[in-house]
């Protein structure tokens, strides 16, 4: 999809409502593959895909009261022994109907909508999600607007628990094999406290590495290593409504390199967002029908920046507002994407 500068343009697959491309100034700036199949023979590292029915972590993986039932979800978060982003074949790795070509909000886009049925990694009732990306070039900036919405379509339940985001990870200097250099500006430094299990703790603190929000800092070789949620409405347990399109854009974070002049930046409409340096980042080598050699990709080679909810706000009852859909409630979400070249 053209944005419509042929130097800035995306590419997308109906796998997962996959970002392949995310091209500025002739530079694609997310880690990808070029053949669609590696997707699913290659890809646990979730590079671009569409993350579903619940993002991040899911305690212990199960739901407890919900339905006045509990249900047990996949255990794909290794020695942490919780549920991660979704499960184990998680909305990443289904194929959405899309893309469709759309007009939205005044711009060129495509829709991809998929139907999880009830049951499917074991989460109840039958959903059906949106994915609209719209794009365009707006004062020089190649910007990527995304939104995101839910709905409980099935009678199967009264209530089940959703969730989207996307979960590309980002390189501003590509061809470099990490992103050191990288300039980092969060929005904010407040962070949810972990356990030993990457479970929130309930707390949220100042983050300890990091400066105030609207200082940058810069990405060294092994150092910050962040792999964290970070608070953007500490009153989203009470005041965050399931559908936060209609709530102001807030800017999360923005990178750069100087190497490049590239720069991105990162808005949602969400209360928190996932900041992660990719320290456990592993891409393997892939081999094109061709022949043609596709390197591996290692520790932070990218960086993953993921608009959300709180992290186990479906697993946490007090916390659950935020993600519990019933019959005729939406769960939507926007983020923009702005990036451009000096």
């Amino acid at each position: 999809m053209s944005a419509p500068d042929p130097d800035s343009a995306f590419t997308f697959l109906s796998q997962g409502a996959i970002i392949q491309e995310f091209k500025v100034a002739g530079h694609n700036i997310v880690q990808s593959f070029p053949d669609a199949r590696f997707y699913q023979t290659h890809n646990d590292a979730y590079l671009g895909e569409t993350i579903g029915r619940t993002t991040n972590r899911v305690k212990g993986a199960e739901l407890v009261n919900l339905n006045g039932r509990s249900y047990k979800l996949a255990i794909n978060d290794g020695a942490n022994h919780n549920s991660l982003h979704g499960g184990s074949q998680g909305w990443g790795r289904k194929d959405f109907q899309g893309p469709k070509p759309v007009h939205r909000h005044g711009k060129e886009g495509v829709q991809f909508r998929y139907v999880s049925n009830d049951g499917e990694e074991n989460y109840p009732g039958t959903v059906e999600c949106f994915v609209w990306y719209t794009a365009g070039i707006e004062d020089g900036k190649t910007v990527l607007d995304i939104e995101y919405q839910i709905e409980l379509i099935g009678d199967e339940c009264e209530e089940t628990v959703v969730g989207a985001t996307n979960h590309s990870y980002f390189q501003v200097n590509p061809g470099a094999p990490t992103t050191e250099g990288t300039v980092v500006t969060l929005g904010t430094n407040a962070y949810l406290e972990l356990d030993a299990h990457q479970i929130p703790t309930g707390q949220i603190s100042v983050f300890p590495t990091i400066p105030q929000a609207g200082e940058a800092f810069t990405l060294g070789a092994t150092e910050p290593a962040i792999d964290d949620c970070f608070v953007m409405d500490r009153a989203a347990p009470v005041s965050c409504p399931l559908d936060t399109r209609p709530l102001p854009l807030k800017t999360l974070a923005t990178i750069s390199h100087p190497s490049t002049g590239l720069h991105l930046e990162i808005q949602s409409t969400e209360p928190a967002f996932q900041f992660y340096t990719g320290d456990g980042l592993y891409i393997p080598e892939a081999e094109t029908d061709k022949g043609v050699k596709v390197p591996s990709r290692g520790k932070r080679s990218g960086i993953a920046i993921e608009p959300s909810r709180y992290v186990d706000c479906a697993g946490r009852e007090e916390w659950r507002g935020m993600c519990k859909i019933r019959k005729g409630q939406l769960w939507g979400a926007r983020s923009v994407y702005r990036a451009w070249k000096d």
